[in-house]
C-alpha cells in the first residue's frame, strides 16, 4: 500500500497529529456535560420521553467515554501521557468498568493484524454480509438487554471474587465501583436514586447497540478482510449529526483514516481525510452516508442466495 505520508507535507503531518489539551478536553467536557444535563432533564422532567431519551443518548455517550479510552490509549487525546493516563482511566474507563490498558493490548494486536487471520477483532465481523434476519435478531438481543446481561453477570463476578482476585485488573474492579457508588451517591442525596438505573439500562441496551453498529461500520463486508491494505479492510463513513450524537461520537466514523495513521488524534481525523481526498489517495475507495444506508448494504434478503460485498 501506498505510505500516505508520502502524499503530505512535514508541516501537514505536524498539523495533523499534533494532540490539543484544548481540542483534547473539549471532548471530555461535553461528553461529560450532556451526561450530566440528560440526568438533570430525567429528574427535573420525569416521564417515558425524558427516560427514553435518556437511555438513547446515555448509550452513545458511554460508547463515547469507550473512544476516549481509545484515544488515550493511543496517547493522542492530550499532549501529556500522564494526562492521557489520567483521563482515560478516572474520566472514562472506570465509569464503564473498562481497563485501558488490557483494552489497549487487544487493540494494538487489532491495528497490527489487520488484513490478516489474526486479527483478535474479526469473529466481530467476519460474517458479513448475514441475512437481514440476522442482523434483526442481534439488534433484538441488544436492546432487550440479553447482550447487556451478560456483561453484568462478567462484573458481578469480578466483584464477587474481589477478594481473591490478585490480577492486574483488580484495581480497575475497585476504582470502577468506587465512581460507579459515587455517582449513585450524588443522585441519592439530589433525591432522585433511581437515575442510577438509567444509566446502568442504557449501558445494557444502547450502548450495546452502538457498540455493535460501529463495529459493523468499521470493519464488515468490506472489499477484502485479508489485504493488508486499509483502503480495502477498514471504512471512513459521511455521517449526519444525528448519527454523530447517536452511534458516531467524536469522528469515530473516521476509522480508516485512524488506521492509516493511528498517531493522529481523533479531533484532526477529519482534516486527513480530506487532506488525502484531495490527493487522489481514495481512487475508486466508496464511502458510504449514512448508518442506516450501510446496515442495508452489509445485509441482505432471506431469500437472496448470493450476499453482496461493499
Amino acid at each position: 500500500m501506498e505510505d500516505p505520508r508520502d502524499l503530505l507535507t512535514s508541516a501537514e503531518i505536524r498539523d495533523v497529529t499534533a494532540p490539543s489539551y484544548w481540542l483534547g478536553g473539549r471532548i471530555i467536557a461535553f461528553d461529560w456535560f450532556l451526561i450530566i444535563g440528560l440526568f438533570v432533564l430525567a429528574a427535573a422532567f420525569p416521564n417515558p420521553l425524558t427516560i427514553v431519551l435518556a437511555v438513547i443518548l446515555l448509550g452513545g455517550r458511554q460508547l463515547a467515554l469507550g473512544v476516549i479510552i481509545h484515544e488515550t490509549g493511543h496517547r493522542t487525546l492530550l499532549p501529556s501521557a500522564r494526562a492521557n493516563d489520567f483521563c482515560g482511566r478516572w474520566l472514562a474507563g472506570y465509569w464503564v468498568f473498562s481497563d485501558k490498558a488490557a483494552y489497549m493490548k487487544g487493540h494494538l494486536r487489532h491495528h497490527q493484524d489487520a488484513g490478516t487471520l489474526q486479527d483478535p477483532d474479526l469473529p466481530n465481523y467476519v460474517d458479513y454480509p448475514i441475512p437481514r434476519v440476522r442482523l434483526k435478531r442481534k439488534v433484538i438481543r441488544d436492546l432487550s438487554g440479553q447482550i447487556g446481561w451478560r456483561r453484568m453477570k462478567s462484573i458481578g463476578r469480578s466483584i464477587r471474587d474481589l477478594a481473591g482476585n490478585k490480577t492486574p485488573l483488580r484495581p480497575t474492579i475497585i476504582r470502577s465501583l468506587a465512581v460507579n457508588v459515587i455517582m449513585l451517591t450524588i443522585m441519592t442525596l439530589a433525591g432522585h436514586p433511581w437515575l442510577y438505573l438509567l444509566w446502568i439500562a442504557a449501558f445494557m441496551t444502547t450502548h450495546m447497540l452502538v457498540t455493535r453498529v460501529r463495529q459493523i461500520a468499521e470493519h464488515a463486508a468490506v472489499p477484502d478482510h485479508y489485504v493488508r491494505d486499509a483502503r480495502q479492510n477498514t471504512r471512513t463513513l459521511h455521517v449526519s449529526w444525528v448519527e454523530r450524537l447517536l452511534i458516531a461520537p467524536h469522528q469515530v466514523s473516521f476509522h480508516l483514516e485512524h488506521h492509516l495513521l493511528p498517531s493522529v488524534p481523533i479531533y484532526r481525523l477529519s482534516r486527513l481525510h480530506n487532506l488525502l481526498l484531495g490527493r487522489g489517495f481514495y481512487e475508486g475507495v466508496i464511502f458510504p452516508r449514512g448508518y442506516f444506508n450501510l446496515l442495508r448494504q452489509v445485509t441482505y434478503p432471506t431469500r437472496q442466495n448470493t450476499p453482496r460485498n461493499v
